[in-house]
């Protein structure tokens, strides 16, 4: 591999409240996952990450999550898979319209949180998610955990799909994430994060909890834009990267 994608989820203030560094971190990535309205940001916020994401030319993904915004999107919900297919589409429709009255078009979908994680286990509700990204736009891809059932729904619905890994978080042995309720699931130190993303990145591995060396396929990496060093981070991992003969793009269009 000679390219990697490097995607942070943003545009998740809300209101006068205020979540990470958009402007920053969009000179460090090659995508963005955009909120749209159900678990951070509003019309407004959304607006505006799109603006800057186009004026950094970085690739614009609909971050799709549960209408929860007093929890952030990662509490899990009864839901149906004909709600999650109508929530999706829904919030894919509000994003395209930013997109477009910025002269641009929307590349991805990923899910936000629980939903991602419940899409990631649950093929009902990964088959409503990809069945909805196709009926809206069957060119875009679909970002989901890599070797998850999300990413086998996608296929299924003939999109592409793009295999994501985390640098700062850490993985059971069955490649799922440790969730974050357990102690030391999100790593801290940025030398061990960068440590396992370049892992990833070129060798197509992470050291599971319990020690196991777990495969994975790396298309794309996600930064966590919320972080008290989330800008410093990025900018140290692309650096390690780039020197490391990788180039930082976004996925190729089909």
């Amino acid at each position: 591999m000679n390219r990697i994608d490097l995607n942070c989820d943003l545009g998740e203030s809300f209101g006068a409240w205020h979540m990470g560094e958009d402007a920053a971190l969009l000179a460090l990535v090659s995508s963005a996952n955009v909120a749209c309205g159900f678990h951070a940001g509003d019309p407004a916020i959304m607006q505006r990450t799109v603006a800057l994401a186009v004026e950094r030319g970085v690739a614009i993904g609909a971050h799709v999550s549960l209408p929860d915004l007093q929890g952030f999107g990662r509490r899990e919900m009864a839901v149906t898979p004909a709600e999650v297919h109508a929530m999706t589409l829904y919030q894919l429709g509000a994003l395209h319209a930013f997109a477009r009255a910025a002269g641009a078009t929307v590349a991805h979908v990923k899910p936000h949180g629980a939903l991602y994680h419940m899409a990631a286990r649950d093929r009902a509700l990964a088959a409503a998610i990809a069945d909805a990204v196709r009926a809206f736009d069957p060119a875009l891809a679909l970002f989901g955990l890599a070797g998850s059932v999300l990413l086998e729904a996608g296929r299924a619905a003939g999109l592409r799909v793009v295999s994501e890994a985390f640098a700062d978080r850490r993985y059971r042995a069955d490649g799922s994430l440790q969730p974050r309720r357990e102690p030391d699931a999100v790593i801290d130190d940025a030398d061990t994060a960068t440590a396992q993303a370049l892992r990833m990145a070129q060798h197509g591995e992470v050291i599971a909890v319990d020690g196991q060396r777990v495969a994975l396929t790396a298309d794309t990496l996600c930064l966590h834009g919320d972080g008290a060093h989330a800008v410093d981070f990025a900018r140290r991992l692309r650096a390690a990267l780039e020197a490391a003969g990788l180039r930082i793009a976004a996925p190729a269009a089909a």
